[in-house]
């Protein structure tokens, strides 16, 4: 289920066990500014390493840079207005408010390009500093795993 992943998880929800389609909503604009970037939300971007994926996309908006948080894969001067157009409602889906964010028919009309007037986004939540690196941790890039060890015992009856 895609809400209970680390990073997908609505304010409302997160903080007070709130749920609704705006709950999805933001879940969505997520799962779009990943897709748009390449990036998970989850990782760790910008100079400091300290911003989360909206973070990141909300410092790259107010600088009107925008392009750099396109993934080069995907990034083709013919569709540059329709991949900007996802990121402008991946960060209207993001907003800390549900009354904020657009129902899900709107998103979609929005991304139909049905809706010609988007509306400016404001600061998701979670756009601060999310995490600081100590000076003893050097290898931030690294993937970081752990290992569980599990033993499970099933008892069957004669």
């Amino acid at each position: 289920m895609l809400l209970m992943c680390s990073g997908y998880i609505s304010p409302e929800y997160a903080m007070e066990g709130r749920f609704s389609e705006k709950s999805d909503v933001y879940s969505f604009g997520v799962l779009l500014l990943e897709i748009v970037s390449g990036r998970r939300n989850t990782s760790f971007y910008g100079n400091e390493q300290a911003l989360s994926l909206l973070g990141f996309a909300w410092k790259l908006w107010n600088e009107g840079n925008i392009s750099a948080l396109v993934d080069p894969a995907i990034s083709d001067p013919s569709s540059q207005v329709e991949i900007f157009r996802c990121i402008h409602v991946g960060l209207l889906c993001v907003q800390e408010f549900p009354e904020d964010r657009p129902t899900a028919s709107t998103v979609v009309s929005m991304l139909n390009s049905e809706i010609s007037y988007l509306a400016t986004p404001k600061q998701p939540p979670f756009a601060e500093r999310k995490h600081h690196f100590n000076e003893e941790r050097p290898h931030q890039n690294e993937e970081k795993c752990s290992i569980n060890y599990v033993t499970v015992t099933v008892v069957d009856g004669r």
